[in-house]
């Protein structure tokens, strides 16, 4: 059975003191940290885009928000998922959904986003054709929640379920799953880091041209990738290449470019650009929207199926079927 959550041992970071903090006339964040740079720091979460479609419904043609009869149609059907989905269960009982599903009390998805599609660019909202020499995307065919168990191999499992990296690795670490989608931003002189909850990575992004060495060599691949931020006004643009996995069925020529611009204490509009001419015939982007939390909310230690027992027990099973 695979069992992922947050333990209960919060990690304290005491963030560095402001210059100046605030909202001015114009809507714009305005704090900066004493070094001068604008200030993203704290705990968000993008929790409340869950359930958006990722790709936009046709019926909405170029339309990225919802008018008010739909969004309150979306939150009656969250109430709805909510009440059934966050029910006590009797896990003595074995009165679950399934052999796999995550208990109640672990989920985490809010859903307040107003948005029909996370991708809006193309206006449509649609991933742009990919190119004839695109390799197919991977089918995960089994080892997920909505797929059989066990795997044959420990190959045939998804990275997450293996305990390595949420998804494909980057920029999945920043799109909300059934749980934990929080993370939290520091910063200091020439550098940015990011402590995701899910699956507990850290990106450290440098900013400083001083600090910025040459780009790794090709061979050199990372689920995070290797990326390097500079500022353009108030606004965070982070460049990432060398990426590891095949993020959505992309090509080793993927570059992200990244775009964190805070618009409040707590909010902060995200986008992030897939360049790779190798797979999509043009660029698209994605948006989320960054919630604020307390600072003392805490991003979790995720422990993931401790010691892999998890998957040794799934494999273990596999061996049975086989015999």
């Amino acid at each position: 059975m695979l069992a992922v959550g947050a333990t209960a041992i919060a990690v304290s970071v005491q963030l560095p003191a402001q210059t100046r903090t605030g909202q001015n006339r114009e809507g714009t964040w305005s704090a900066r940290t004493p070094w001068g740079d604008p200030d993203l720091q704290g705990e968000w979460t993008t929790e409340g885009e869950y359930g958006v479609p990722f790709e936009r419904p046709a019926q909405f043609g170029t339309r990225q928000f919802l008018t008010e009869a739909e969004y309150a149609k979306r939150i009656e059907d969250v109430r709805i998922r909510d009440e059934r989905d966050l029910a006590r269960v009797d896990v003595l009982s074995g009165k679950v959904e399934g052999p796999n599903a995550p208990i109640p009390h672990w989920r985490e998805y809010n859903t307040t986003s107003r948005r029909t599609s996370l991708v809006i660019d193309p206006p449509d909202g649609r991933l742009p054709p990919r190119t004839s020499q695109a390799k197919p995307v991977p089918v995960q065919r089994c080892g997920s929640l909505q797929r059989g168990e066990p795997c044959d191999t420990y190959e045939d499992y998804g990275l997450g379920v293996r305990c390595i990296v949420h998804g494909g690795g980057f920029p999945d670490a920043m799109f909300p799953a059934v749980y934990n989608a929080n993370m939290r931003i520091l910063q200091s002189a020439g550098v940015v880091a990011i402590t995701y909850e899910l699956i507990h990575d850290t990106r450290i992004i440098p900013i400083d041209a001083s600090q910025r060495q040459d780009r790794l060599s090709d061979s050199i691949r990372m689920y995070m990738g290797d990326a390097r931020g500079h500022w353009e006004g108030t606004t965070l643009v982070v460049e990432t290449t060398n990426l590891k996995a095949n993020t959505r069925g992309s090509s080793p020529g993927l570059r992200l470019i990244e775009r964190f611009n805070r618009t409040g204490k707590d909010s902060m509009d995200y986008q992030v650009t897939f360049i790779d001419p190798a797979t999509w015939t043009a660029p698209w982007t994605a948006a989320l929207d960054m919630k604020g939390r307390p600072d003392d909310a805490g991003v979790f230690e995720y422990a993931c199926h401790e010691g892999n027992y998890g998957l040794s027990h799934m494999l273990s099973t596999s061996r049975l079927f086989d015999r």
